[in-house]
């Protein structure tokens, strides 16, 4: 009797320390805090744009960790492909990519020994190496989806604007921007599928 009474007890205690330890797994995600990269150039960079920076690298790190937290979603390394898991990621990746947008604004400038620097550039020209360099750091995130809403999207409504079109300047990915990135595609004879990808960029750099 006495060595049942204390199996159980150890048992008990076994699956409250077992409890414990997956609530502490669950809200101790390590190593989830965005890392700045070295081309940052925080010493000389506009202190306004800055704080904007740093508030959305505050966005991405918060959103990771309560996913984690909350919904046990691991929004840099999905599990699983369930539609709770797409929409978390989707949202990630559109506050990952307003980081991306403001360390092209804040990277430490061109070196001095190229033809053309960033002071010879046209506001223009800057706008699209930044839109380049946030693109070609994630292709796929950055192929743009219907309903999304990002920097990416906004630059290549700029772009498709430019090339003719008159479609509405706002960020989000709807289906008349969809439509006109499609035309857009069949006009330069390009693979038609209303996403962007290299090719379809270069074209709308042109």
């Amino acid at each position: 009797m006495k060595q049942i009474i204390i199996f159980l007890l150890v048992v008990i205690v076994a699956l409250i320390g077992f409890g414990q330890y997956k609530k502490y797994k669950r809200f101790s995600m390590t190593e989830y805090e965005y890392k700045i990269p070295e081309t940052v150039d925080i010493a000389n960079a506009d202190k306004g744009l800055l704080l904007d920076y740093y508030e959305a690298i505050e966005a991405v790190n918060g959103y990771v960790i309560t996913q984690w937290s909350a919904e046990s979603i691991d929004v840099r390394n999905p599990s699983d492909d369930d539609d709770d898991v797409v929409a978390a990621v989707s949202e990630y990746r559109k506050k990952l990519a307003n980081v991306k947008y403001y360390e092209g604004l804040l990277s430490a400038p061109v070196a001095k020994e190229e033809v053309q620097t960033q002071e010879e550039l046209s506001e223009v020209q800057k706008k699209n190496n930044l839109l380049k360099k946030i693109f070609y750091d994630n292709p796929q995130a950055n192929s743009l989806r219907l309903g999304e809403r990002s920097p990416v999207v906004y630059e290549v409504q700029r772009l498709l604007n430019e090339k003719g079109d008159s479609i509405v300047h706002d960020g989000y990915f709807n289906t008349q921007t969809y439509n006109a990135l499609r035309n857009f595609e069949e006009k330069s004879k390009l693979y038609v599928d209303g996403k962007l990808d290299a090719i379809t960029l270069e074209y709308l750099l042109k």
